[in-house]
């Protein structure tokens, strides 16, 4: 048996996504895999994986372009292999009160990829993140991180499992 390589990939530079695709990549290692997380922006082929975690912002209603762009540009080979996608989306505890249907552009690439699940963590926008959007939201009040470890390490197990399974 060899050991399955995992690409998770994440479309925006601050925030909550590249937090939690670090998480869901620690999580795959301790599982035994081998997990690399990488920016998309830097994804130029995905055929070295056999299994690809896509995720991306949720901003506006809008998925992160970068993430977007990512899955468009391997596509081809996206459609060969197991594919997760995450958002880290609203700045307030409505992800972990209930599970968020993907945005229309999530969808869209779920249905292109024939990825197999999606789900929406919840974001973060704390003092620390750039813009002047993410400033003033923090000094109303707004802000917060509103991730859940417990949750993002039991879907990145689930992802495990479901590898373990296929042959």
């Amino acid at each position: 048996m060899t050991l399955k390589r995992v690409l998770i990939a994440y479309g925006t530079k601050h925030g909550a996504t590249a937090g939690i695709a670090e998480q869901i990549g620690v999580t795959l290692r301790a599982d035994g895999l081998d997990a690399v997380v990488l920016p998309a922006d830097d994804v130029d082929d995905v055929r070295g994986y056999d299994a690809v975690v896509l995720g991306g912002a949720l901003y506006a209603g809008h998925w992160s372009r970068k993430a977007k762009r990512c899955a468009e540009r391997n596509a081809d080979s996206l459609k060969h292999r197991p594919v997760w996608l995450f958002s880290s989306g609203p700045v307030d505890s409505s992800a972990e009160q209930h599970d968020i249907p993907p945005v229309r552009a999530v969808a869209q690439q779920m249905e292109r990829l024939g990825a197999r699940e999606h789900v929406t963590f919840g974001g973060s926008i704390t003092e620390h993140t750039p813009g002047l959007i993410a400033k003033a939201m923090v000094r109303q009040g707004k802000g917060g991180d509103f991730r859940n470890p417990e949750r993002i390490q039991t879907w990145a197990h689930h992802i495990s499992a479901e590898l373990a399974d296929l042959h």
